[in-house]
């Protein structure tokens, strides 16, 4: 239970709040494991409650009924999702899967939404977070709607860049998934992956990829058309 505390205080969504706000919040937590690839919800589902990932990797996605996948968010230690639908009282509008072996919290919704009403300063943190999650979703949908996948990925690129502080990023899903999340395909993502090399924009190196014209990744990520 210590555990679950430290994982609780050490999340944006609960930043700041007292210690009695903490214990409150971890009485509720329900820790939960999910084996690689394993689902967590579906499209439809019934939102009784959100999750908060403890370890692990978490995609929410969509999928069509011809089984073509897009992915909406990749979620690490510190992240809540299906939190949206759980205030609406309404079903999950996507699915929820483990890339890897996950530990997950969950929060039931009507225990949550009674510690909302009973604290209403936890309300404020979630709102900041909705809304943070609400940008994300506009730069995506602006990414998704008006670039090429070429800018598409050069603005990934430049994103992971400033999220790990180097110029030399990890990639931390496979190109696969790195292709849904962007809108395309894996043939076509290798193309442009190969195309940027032989520009000099990049190398790439298995996951690894160094950014060498930081300013012509810039523009590209830009106008979304390579020359």
């Amino acid at each position: 239970m210590e555990n679950i505390l430290h994982i609780i205080s050490a999340t944006p969504l609960f930043d700041g709040l007292p210690q009695d706000q903490l214990e409150e919040i971890r009485r509720i937590a329900v820790g939960r494991h999910f084996k690689k690839n394993e689902l967590i919800f579906i499209e439809g589902d019934t939102a009784n409650g959100f999750y908060l990932v403890a370890d692990g990797k978490i995609k929410v996605f969509k999928a069509s009924s011809e089984g073509k996948e897009q992915i909406l968010h990749i979620l690490g230690p510190g992240e809540p999702f299906g939190e949206v639908p759980v205030f609406s009282g309404k079903s999950f509008p996507a699915n929820a899967q483990a890339l890897a072996k996950s530990y997950l919290l969950f929060f039931p919704r009507l225990a949550f939404v009674k510690l909302i009403t009973d604290h209403p300063s936890l309300a404020l943190n979630m709102l900041a977070v909705l809304s943070m999650r609400l940008r994300q979703f506009t730069v995506q949908v602006e990414h998704l709607s008006l670039k090429e996948v070429p800018g598409r990925l050069a603005a990934y690129l430049i994103y992971l860049s400033q999220e790990q502080g180097k110029d030399t990023v990890s990639l931390t899903i496979s190109k696969g998934q790195l292709a849904s999340l962007l809108g395309t395909i894996p043939e076509t993502l290798s193309r442009i992956f190969a195309r940027m090399s032989e520009q000099k924009l990049i190398m790439v190196s298995g996951k690894s990829i160094s950014i060498t014209d930081r300013l012509a990744l810039e523009e590209l990520a830009e106008d979304g058309k390579l020359l």
